[in-house]
């Protein structure tokens, strides 16, 4: 099947809850039943409030840097991984074309071709305050310096003009270049006689009028020794998107020094739900990251210092002697029998007395699945490919006990031993956590992982592929029973069982932006132990067929050995093997528009290497890859 294809279906798999789904009228929804909530919309293509970019920064740290790099080259950890090349926003040639509202498009409903998921975990400010933090990857303090002043110079009442937020998210830096040289409305045409530097620089200038006002600097704090080297911790994690432990944010390596004799304090509080007490020496360590407003807009935020304490016999700990800044973002770390528990983080307000964070819970652990409820199976079928049908089935569970659900991996070291595999499957079974789950915690030693109880579900997608046959056979055991299972079919093939109650078309968008309709069927509880079986027939009424392209690749949930399991939402798709399909060399292709595209950025390139702003290495990569495009474009 296209690779494209099959990523759609991955994603609108993990999605399906969230669709607008009619249950049949003979079943009665179970107890507590809650109407799925619909698709995110984008609302206004505009931000509500003026974009933080201090905000955004820290998101960004977290939520793209691992594929995007931290200043935006497209050189990430995970970004390397991938079999197509990611968008590098430092790049003058595509930041001057996006306008915010395509950008913050792009982040609610995601790029399936470019392997990126929909950041629906997000609300809509703090992806504009994403977007806007992406904006400035391109430029420098010192070309918003010269742009502010040739703006003052030549057009000092447009400011309230370019504020307006409306307007500017609809308008790119060329767009505005255009406005800036030929005029319109209210705005002269004040740029006529400028370079291209000098009016680049001045839409830059530009776009900062409709950010928030940075906070007010702050003098810093005396420093004293250096605090301990920083271990591999997470990072500030934005609640409902899970990374990849391994794709933590890039931090210095090293603590610098920690601030001293300030009246500022920073507490937090353990909830012992485990049944037994915390050992009298429990050791619970801040870490502190900073991305000061004042600093380079290029770079992300660095952990400055950790500090350690020990917790009270009554769960509560304080960090004495902190100046808490604005521009610095603190949360706390501590290991209990293997475990590591980590609160949400804060960013800091300056000059407050007490910052509190947000409450750990510790808990027993059990190895026994009884308080394990899935909620929903939702079991979706793709029939792009010639040779297979792909088959993509989403558990949707929380875990109802108080205790940690620990999970040991079978033998193989990849399987999870509550979920099984459909009757004649041709591949493994792979797995992937979707954008909408709770983050699990990975065993030390990566043999399991941890699911913790938690008002928000856990959802795990299993995917395989079936055999192509006039009338194919499905069934698939549950080995938890079920409240009630989904099954969607592309239009044209038909699935009929006993079990099944048919719900009609829903439309869906397709990878390719169209709308497409998927039959969908319904079925009662499902005990633990039961099979759902049921017959397909019939062919998808619009399906694409590429006979070029690799059979279903499977996708690995990553067990991660430090202690956090953060699945990159980015990254839905490991290739297991070497091969490089043609569809690929056609994605990266649609990257640029001609070759003339791939030379101006092959010229911007060479310009940030010798400007010392891209490493030898990411910079002979890039060059590397632009080389083969513009080869293929010849």
């Amino acid at each position: 099947m296209k690779l494209r294809h099959l990523i759609f279906f991955a994603i609108s798999a993990a999605l399906l809850t969230a669709c607008n789904i009619r249950l049949s009228a003979d079943v009665t929804p179970p107890p507590g039943y809650v109407a799925p909530t619909p698709a995110p919309t984008l609302g206004p293509l505009y931000p509500a409030s003026a974009p933080d970019l201090e905000n955004g920064a820290a998101i960004y740290e977290v939520k793209c840097a691992p594929c995007h790099g931290t200043t935006g080259l497209g050189d990430g950890p995970k970004g390397k991984e991938l079999q197509v090349t990611v968008a590098a926003f430092a790049l003058p040639e595509t930041a001057r074309k996006a306008s915010p509202a395509a950008w913050f498009t792009t982040v609610t409903q995601g790029n399936i071709d470019r392997f990126m998921p929909p950041f629906v975990s997000l609300s809509d400010q703090q992806r504009w305050d994403v977007v806007a933090y992406a904006l400035t990857l391109h430029t420098t303090a010192d070309q918003i310096d010269a742009g502010k002043a040739l703006f003052e110079k030549g057009c000092a009442d447009c400011a309230k003009t370019f504020s307006n937020q409306e307007m500017m998210s609809a308008l790119s830096e060329d767009q505005l270049v255009k406005m800036i040289k030929g005029g319109q409305g209210d705005v002269p045409a004040f740029g006529a006689n400028l370079s291209d530097e000098e009016v680049y620089a001045v839409a830059a200038y530009i776009r900062t009028l409709t950010f928030a006002a940075p906070a007010a600097p702050v003098a810093e704090a005396a420093t004293a020794t250096p605090a301990a080297a920083a271990t591999d911790s997470g990072t500030p994690s934005v609640e409902g998107t899970p990374l990849d432990g391994t794709a933590q944010a890039q931090v210095t390596p090293e603590a610098t020094e920690a601030p001293v004799a300030s009246a500022g304090k920073i507490i937090g509080l353990i909830e012992n739900r485990s049944g037994s007490a915390l050992p009298s020496n429990q050791v619970i360590t801040l870490h502190v990251y900073d991305h000061s407003s004042n600093s380079d807009p290029n770079a992300g935020p660095t952990e400055v210092y950790t500090l350690d304490t020990t917790i009270n016999s009554n769960g509560t700990y304080s960090f004495d002697d902190v100046e808490v800044l604005d521009s610095q973002i603190y949360l706390a770390e501590l290991e209990v029998d293997g475990l590591i528990y980590q609160s949400d983080f804060v960013v800091g307000t300056a000059g407050v007395p007490e910052l509190a964070l947000p409450n750990i819970i510790v808990y027993a652990t059990t190895t026994e699945l009884t308080d394990l409820a899935l909620d929903n199976v939702i079991i979706h079928f793709d029939f792009t490919s010639a040779d297979s049908i792909g088959v993509f089935v989403v558990y949707s569970m929380h875990n109802t006990g108080d205790k940690n659900i620990q999970v040991a991996l079978e033998n193989d070291g990849k399987s999870i031993p509550f979920i099984k595999a459909p009757a004649n499957s041709t591949a493994d079974l792979g797995f992937q956590i979707t954008q909408n789950s709770a983050p699990l915690i990975g065993t030390m030693d990566g043999s399991g992982f941890f699911i913790q109880p938690s008002d928000q579900p856990y959802e795990l997608v299993a995917f395989t592929s079936l055999p192509v046959n006039k009338k194919t056979e499905f069934s698939q055991e549950l080995v938890l029973a079920a409240t009630t299972a989904q099954i969607f079919v592309p239009e044209g093939v038909t699935a009929k069982g006993d079990q099944l109650n048919s719900d009609g078309l829903v439309p869906m968008q397709g990878p390719d932006g169209n709308s497409v309709n998927f039959q969908t069927y319904s079925t009662g509880s499902v005990k633990a132990g039961d099979k759902i079986t049921f017959t397909l027939t019939g062919e998808p009424k619009t399906v694409s067929v590429s006979p070029d392209v690799t059979q279903n690749k499977n996708l690995l949930i990553g067990i991660g050995a430090l202690g956090l399991v953060l699945i990159l939402a980015g990254v839905w798709m490991y290739m297991r093997d070497g091969n490089k399909i043609e569809e690929e060399i056609e994605e990266e292709e649609d990257e640029f528009d001609d070759s003339e595209s791939i030379m101006d950025a092959i010229i911007a390139l060479d310009e940030l290497h010798r400007d010392g702003k891209l490493s030898d290495q990411a910079y002979k990569e890039r060059r590397e890859e632009l080389k083969s495009a513009l080869k293929r474009k010849s």
